[in-house]
Formats: C-alpha cells, structure tokens, sequence
C-alpha cells in the first residue's frame, strides 16, 4: 500500500482512483466490507483504491477533551487497511485550513482536479468543509454534472445491529471481549514500544513491560490475560493492567503494563503486540503496595488458568 502523507505529496500519476473517506477507527467489519467493495470497482474500473483518511480525526480537532477514545492509533489503522488490500491512503492533516476550506473547494480542487476520482463511497450522514456545509446532497449535485459516480456505504449488520466504531467502544467498556472480537472480525489488541517505567513492578515481584498509550483516553480500562506478540516465535501469556495506577499516583496519562509468566528479558524498545483475551477486574486504587501486591498475585493465578 501507498501512504501518501499530505496534500503537498500528490503527484500528477495519483490522478484516477476510486475512494472513500472516514476515520476507519477500529477498521471493524464495516469498514473491511467497504474496503473490500471499494477494491471490487477498482477492478471493474481499472484505476486504484484510495482511502482519504485525516489525522488527527475530526472531532478530535474541534472537541479534544470531548472526542470518543480511539479504537486504534494510527499506526495500527494503517496496517489493517494495508491488510484490506487498499493500494493506496490519503492522510491529510486536520488543521483550521481544512476545517474552514469551502466543501465546493474540497470538491473541486482535491477530489477532481487533483485526484479524477471516478466513484466515491461515502456515509449519507458524510459532512465536510467550512461550518459542515458539505454534504451528500451537495456531493449529489457533482454527480448530476457527470463529475463522478456517488455511492452510500454499504451498512453491515451483527445481531441485527449495525457495526461501528461506537458499539465496539461500548462492548469495550463492558469487558466484552467476545462481542468486540465478532464485530472488529479479530482480536482486540494494542502495539506500542515498550518504555522505561518507574520500576515499581520489580520491587514487589511483579516486573512489567511498560507500553505508554499516548492518548487522552483509552476505550480499555482494568485488568485483563493477554497474550503479547513481537518478543519471539509465539505469544506470551500474561497478564495486563490499563489505566492511570491510581495506586502510585500515576496521573492522567494512561499506561498498559504487562507481567509477562516466566520471562525475565530486558526488552527497552522493542514492539509488541498486546491482544487483550478476558478481562479480569476493573482498576482501582489500593491501600498499600502489600495490599496491590497480594491481588496482582489473585490476577496472575487468574491469567494463567485462563491462558496456560
């Protein structure tokens, strides 16, 4: 996949495509049907699949403390588009010129001029431009003119449900890991590097890896078995903590700590691959190290029956 990064990196041979636009938070199973549409008519047409996606998302822009908790940083939706077979992504900074640009400008100059798309797939509640004056009934108008075919998303059901980002935040936040997996169409995980912590793991026997999440909000809160990804042939069981350790005062910033069983390897720096499996307990604050030490050990026996 190619990974155009800004409006200043379109070349004239990106120029003929069939594209969409959205966060693809989660790249759930909606998202991968359009995808996996959108690749169809790339056949049929003969010119590349785009995806425009915009970094940070919108309603992080306009509403930051506000926004809903992300599914996926984006290093990892660019990986599950990839996976789709996408051939190419459009990421565009979201800044005030974006934010305030004429949705005819948007239009005109971005979505024909610049990259001749043929068709374009987009929700009918899509809004876009200047004080989201851009619409599906404007985008319509374009069509009229023959400038390209529009198309609706197509909607997928679960359970006679629709599937999107904010049902898997809700599964999330009840611990259902289950329904998260059905509705994402794989196991909910997390990548990051693991980073220097405080070491306080170490010192009440309990050493962990120490991913900082980066975010403002995590949709994934508590104690959970997973299994981690990256330090070898095959996963490693152990058991994981997400949160701001209210224990040691730890903070607004969210962390994910993993104990990993039988392993004691430094691994500053490296990759990993956290998939969560269940989830355990919620995170809350104890009264003494003792006291956290003595449920950390409850956790881990939990864990381990679970995934050994």
């Amino acid at each position: 996949m190619e990974l155009i990064r800004g409006l200043h990196n379109l070349r004239a041979g990106h120029k003929g495509c069939v594209a969409t636009i959205g966060n693809f938070d989660g790249v759930h199973l909606g998202h991968q049907a359009v995808l996996a549409e959108l690749n169809r008519q790339s056949g049929v047409l003969g010119v590349p699949s785009l995806a425009i996606v915009f970094e940070p998302q919108p309603a992080e822009y306009f509403a930051p403390r506000e926004a809903p908790a992300r599914l996926t940083r984006l290093r990892e939706k660019l990986a599950a588009i990839a996976a789709q077979g996408v051939a190419r992504v459009l990421l565009l900074h979201f800044d005030h010129r974006l934010a305030t640009m004429a949705p005819e400008a948007f239009v005109e100059d971005l979505l024909i001029e610049r990259l001749g798309v043929k068709l374009l797939y987009v929700g009918d509640d899509f809004r876009f431009g200047r004080d989201r004056r851009g619409d599906h009934a404007l985008l319509e108008r374009y069509q009229a003119r023959a400038r390209f075919e529009l198309r609706s998303l197509p909607t997928r059901l679960l359970d006679g449900k629709r599937i999107s980002s904010t049902r898997i935040r809700e599964a999330l936040a009840r611990g259902d890991l289950d329904l998260t997996e059905r509705l994402l169409g794989r196991p909910y995980h997390v990548c990051g590097h693991v980073a220097r912590g405080f070491q306080r793991g170490r010192t009440i026997g309990f050493p962990t890896a120490n991913i900082a999440l980066r975010r403002r909000r995590s949709p994934v809160h508590g104690v959970f078995a997973v299994h981690v990804g990256g330090l070898g042939d095959v996963p490693l069981a152990g058991v994981a903590n997400v949160g701001n350790r209210p224990t040691v005062d730890g903070g607004d910033a969210f962390w994910l700590e993993v104990h990993l069983f039988d392993f004691d390897e430094q691994i500053y720096g490296q990759h990993v691959d956290v998939r969560f499996v269940r989830k355990l307990r919620d995170e809350r604050k104890f009264e003494s190290f003792d006291a956290l030490r003595r449920q950390i050990r409850k956790d881990a026996a939990m864990a381990r029956e679970i995934l050994l």
